[in-house]
Order: structure tokens, then sequence, then C-alpha cells
């Protein structure tokens, strides 16, 4: 008996001497309007990431990511409320402008101040993952791209953004300083504290004006200049990642951070204008909707490469509430990226693009102009007729034809049939 009890005491001390497992730190990279191939781990044949790469080589790395929809602002409140755009409500980067009135004028009226007011209040609404996080003892950052004034709207406990369009201050990172989020983490570290940063730099996207370092190597090879000055901002953009993972390293911090790269929305660059193309921003397409999605945790996420599921940003809510140890809103429509049973149970993924401007912010579906979703290798195209009156559905082979080139709609109509049904499971949208 004396021995057994000095077992059960030996034991018990070395339980107690062990360390709870620590909550990760998050670091959350959002790349802004970059298309999915346009790094060195997807294959690009010139663009080089290296701090990217060896992100991507050290993480759970997803080639089949998908952002819910192609335009940042509402892709924005997507990723931090884990909700489709029709649930959260922000549909759109900017409040109905009349008709007629110059973009810059409205900017500046009472019209455009309220309805980024009644934009702001939805995600007020609506639990956030910063909110969420903060309740349970974090600490959380947002600097770069934020759309819904002041950054506290959102949850965040710090910030840079205090109202304009896009983030103002904000977006100072990355193109002009890092020192913002230096500052926080170490302010977070010496009280103790998880933290969460939002690192959202308004980089690649335009203007696209990267420092002569980034932009020579691309003069000879790109086709035209804007070309050439697009991919040197996604390598300004790749130097500013490895500068913050070269941060956390020197802290010490590194192996207690999950970090998490994904894009708000593709771009592909018109070769002569500089601006972006069709099939990518604002599209239904694969160009404006695929990203890879990593997640990197030292010694607790196993490094692999998955090329076979599709994932949605939608996932990483679930995700990072539950490797923070948080509870999740039980009707989020993500699943956790890091339970592989979970991964493989999954059918498809959806989403849905709306109008640049507000048609009517009581009514979601009034801006809807399409409806997508991909499942097993297929992806379907719906239009709204009230917005795209003269287009059709489509549908594409994606993992066989990735950039859609051949619509096969008229060739499987029971496979169109087929995905319409479970699209409309989701959401079926009507408007007069």
């Amino acid at each position: 008996m004396f021995l057994l009890l000095c077992g059960f005491l030996s034991i018990l001390s070395e339980v107690m001497a062990s360390p709870s497992p620590k909550r990760p730190n998050i670091l959350l990279i959002v790349s802004d309007d970059q298309a999915w191939t346009d790094h060195g781990f997807m294959g690009h044949p010139t663009i080089r990431t290296p701090h990217l790469d060896r992100l991507a080589a050290r993480s759970l790395c997803f080639t089949r990511g998908y952002v819910p929809s192609s335009l940042c602002c509402p892709s924005l409140a997507s990723l931090i409320t884990g909700r489709y755009p029709h649930q959260h409500g922000v549909v759109c980067n900017d409040p109905a402008r009349p008709p007629g009135q110059p973009s810059s004028n409205f900017y500046r009226s009472d019209a455009y101040r309220a309805g980024r007011e009644r934009l702001s209040s939805f995600l007020e609404q609506t639990p956030t993952l910063p909110r969420l996080l903060r309740d349970q003892g974090y600490l959380s950052f947002q600097s770069g791209k934020w759309w819904q004034n002041d950054y506290s709207r959102g949850g965040f406990t710090h910030g840079m953004t205090r109202g304009d369009r896009h983030g103002d201050a904000g977006l100072d990172i990355g193109r002009v300083t890092m020192k913002p989020i230096e500052d926080f983490v170490t302010l977070a570290e010496q009280e103790n504290r998880p933290w969460m940063v939002w690192y959202a730099p308004m980089m690649p996207h335009d203007p696209h004006t990267p420092p002569e370092r980034f932009l020579a190597r691309h003069r000879g090879t790109a086709p035209t200049l804007p070309i050439a000055n697009y991919r040197g901002m996604v390598e300004w953009f790749d130097d500013t990642c490895g500068q913050l993972l070269d941060f956390l390293e020197k802290r010490g911090s590194a192996e207690h951070t999950l970090v998490v790269f994904v894009t708000d929305n593709g771009w592909i660059t018109d070769p002569q204008t500089g601006r972006f193309a069709p099939r990518s921003k604002q599209s239904p397409y694969d160009g404006g909707l695929r990203t890879p999605i990593l997640l990197g945790w030292p010694g607790r996420v196993k490094p692999q490469r998955d090329e076979t599921h599709a994932v949605s940003s939608l996932d990483l809510m679930p995700t990072l509430l539950r490797a923070a140890g948080v509870k999740t809103p039980h009707n989020l429509p993500g699943i956790d990226l890091l339970d592989p049973k979970a991964v493989r149970r999954r059918t498809s993924v959806s989403g849905e693009c709306f109008t640049h401007d507000a048609v009517d912010l009581d009514h979601p579906e009034s801006g809807l102009r399409w409806r997508w979703i991909v499942r097993d290798g297929w992806k379907l195209i719906l239009p709204t007729p009230w917005n795209e009156p003269t287009a059709k559905p489509e549908l594409y082979r994606i993992v066989e034809d990735p950039f859609e080139t051949a619509d096969l709609v008229a060739q499987h109509p029971l496979q169109v049939s087929r995905l319409r049904r479970e699209l409309e499971k989701e959401w079926k949208p009507v408007w007069p």
C-alpha cells in the first residue's frame, strides 16, 4: 500500500509540475488583391516569395482554398465573423451612391457616413473572432485594411484604424512601417496575455508602387510595366511577412504562435491599364475567389500539403477558436481545419458575389449577382436575374480546368440540377 501511495504521489507531482498547454498567439496574415497562382509555393515561374514559401513548408497548406465573396469588404467581414455575407449583412464595399454623384463627393457626404455606420453596426450584432478571444483574456490588434469605422467596432482591443474608408492610418502597416505590430506584441507579452494580430496590409493592392529593389528584376521579364509593378508588389508584401515572422523568432514567440495566411480576394492585372482584369476581383471565377490557406503552428500542426480538399476562409474562425480553447458559436457554417475527419467529411464549399455598392442594406439579396458552389471537382455558377439578366448558369470541371475555359453546362444538365439543389439548401434568395 505504501509503495502504491508513493507511486501515485510521484505521478501526481509530475502532472502538477507540467505546465498546462499554453493558448496560442494568433497571427492572421491577409493578402489584399492577389491571385492564387502568384506565390512561389503555388508554382509561379517568376514571382519569388521566399518567406511565405518557408511558412507553407512548415504549415498545413490547403492549395484549394476559397473566400465566399470576391470583394474585399464583405470578404474581410466574413473572415472575422465566420459567416456568409448574407448572414452578417456586410455585402458591399460602399453604401448605395445616388445616381450621378461622383464617388469623391459621396465619400465626404452625410449619406455615406450614415451608410458606413449602418454596416459597422452589423458587425456589432455578430460575434467576431477578436471579440470572442477578448472575452477569454486575449488582446488583439488591427492593422491594415479595415472598413468598419474604428477598430473597436470589430472587437479589437488595440488597433490603427479610426474610421475612414479602407483603413486610414492602418494602411501605413507594411508600406511604411511594421513597428505598431511589434510594439503591440511586446506590450501583450509584457502583460503575459495571449494575443491576436490582424495583419491585412493594402498589399499587393494598388497603387502598385514597389521599391526599385523589388521592381528591378521584373522590368525585363514581365510582358508590360503594369504587370512588373504588380509582381514587385507581391514580393514587397512577402518581404514584410518575413520581417514579421523574423521578429517573432527573435522574441522566442514563434513556437507559441499559430500563423494563418489567406487572401481577401483574387486579382489578375490588366497588362495595359494595371487595373483588375475580367474573371478576377468582383467575379464568380476562381481568379477572384480562390486562395491558398496556410496554418502553421510549430510542434502542434503537422506540415503537409493538401491539394485535394476544397476549404473556405469561413473555416478559419472555428479553427482558431478551437485552437484557443474558446467555445465556438453553434451555427457557424465552417469546420475546424485542424480536424482531419471534418475536412474529409466536407462535401462542398460555396459563396456569393454582390454589387460593389449596396442596393438595399435591409435586403442583402438585392445586390446579389452570382452564387457559386464547388463539389466533387465541379463548380457551378448561378447568376441572379435581377442583377445579371443576360447571364446564364456556367459549369466547370474545376479540378481539370482550373482557369474555367470550358463551360460544360449543356453537357451535364443533371450535374447542374444537383449542384443547384445543394446550393439552395444554404440560401435561396428571392428578389422581386
